[in-house]
């Protein structure tokens, strides 16, 4: 048996819950894992909330949060290649198994083996923020130099999205509340806080022309604001870019991606910036500090605290 953290309806908070549950058994495609950190995302409370319904409205309660996790192999199923028992992984809960939990299953294409010198806190933050941030930048494909606003600079993902972005040469601004000025100021990019006032007119100020792309992690009334201000734009999770002209990140989640991202963490290029780490028994203090969207950086979950 294991413990983990999780929901019987969706709903807010208040239906959040522990429970002990059977260590799952792997199928032919996934690999039992013993979870050591898992990260903590907004996609975890929206799930939790029934409002990504596409992706977990057909799977029975209850139901476990968390989406990306690293530990230790356990057993794999028949068909997985290139995983072994005993090797040190990080990976995307795509089963529905979820993440917060001591045990969990990943599917094998989505799991990759870590280095030795990558600590689990920081390889749970790759299969979310470390890959989305890679996937955005290969996607808009933008040449040094080129300037790139991040709308919600000061998360997970704005936070790597800045160092990926700096490391290729391009010119980097974001937004964010005032407490993440530090944070955002030490990847090197420009801060912009959009507390102080009309944050669209600031940017134009600040780049009459426009941004080659703007990258949007908020959505909502705030992409629409930002929107025109980039000749490209993309956004993290809101489907409704498309409306402003825009289009969704094109997520991978295959192993490549996972390698690449412990490779650039590894190489001293991208640091994930955790600012906030607990113990499995605190893990509703972690979802709620990053639903409350006051969380700096990336927040994760260590089982061996």
């Amino acid at each position: 048996m294991s413990k983990a953290l999780g929901y019987k309806a969706f709903g807010d908070a208040s239906v959040q819950e522990f429970f002990d549950r059977p260590d799952p058994v792997p199928g032919p495609a996934e690999v039992l894992v013993r979870v050591e950190a898992a990260g903590v995302n907004p996609l975890d409370h929206k799930l939790r909330a029934g409002h990504v319904s596409a992706m977990n409205g057909h799977l029975p309660f209850p139901q476990v949060l968390g989406m990306e996790a690293a530990g230790t192999v356990l057993a794999v199923g028949e068909d997985v290649t290139g995983l072994a028992v005993g090797d040190r992984v990080t990976g995307f809960a795509l089963t529905g198994a979820g993440t917060y939990a001591e045990t969990t299953l990943l599917l094998g294409t989505s799991t990759a083996r870590i280095p030795d010198a990558l600590p689990a806190t920081w390889a749970a933050t790759i299969p979310v923020a470390g890959t989305t941030a890679l996937d955005v930048l290969d996607q808009l494909g933008l040449l040094a130099g080129a300037s790139l606003l991040v709308n919600g600079i000061g998360g997970g993902v704005g936070i790597a999205l800045a160092q990926l972005a700096r490391d290729r040469g391009l010119v980097v601004t974001g937004t964010a509340g005032t407490a993440k000025r530090d944070l955002v100021e030490a990847t090197g990019a420009t801060f912009v806080d959009y507390t102080e006032g009309d944050v669209a007119q600031r940017l134009r100020a600040q780049a009459p022309d426009g941004f080659d792309a703007v990258v949007d992690n908020v959505g909502g009334d705030s992409l629409r604001e930002i929107a025109p201000l980039g000749r490209t734009v993309i956004s993290v999770g809101d489907p409704s870019v498309t409306e402003v002209g825009g289009v969704a990140v094109e997520r991978r989640v295959d192993r490549a991606g996972l390698e690449r991202v412990a490779e650039l963490m590894v190489a001293g290029k991208l640091d994930p910036h955790i600012t906030g780490t607990y113990s499995l028994t605190r893990a509703n203090e972690a979802l709620a500090l990053v639903e409350s969207l006051h969380a700096r950086g990336k927040v994760v979950i260590d089982m061996g605290l």
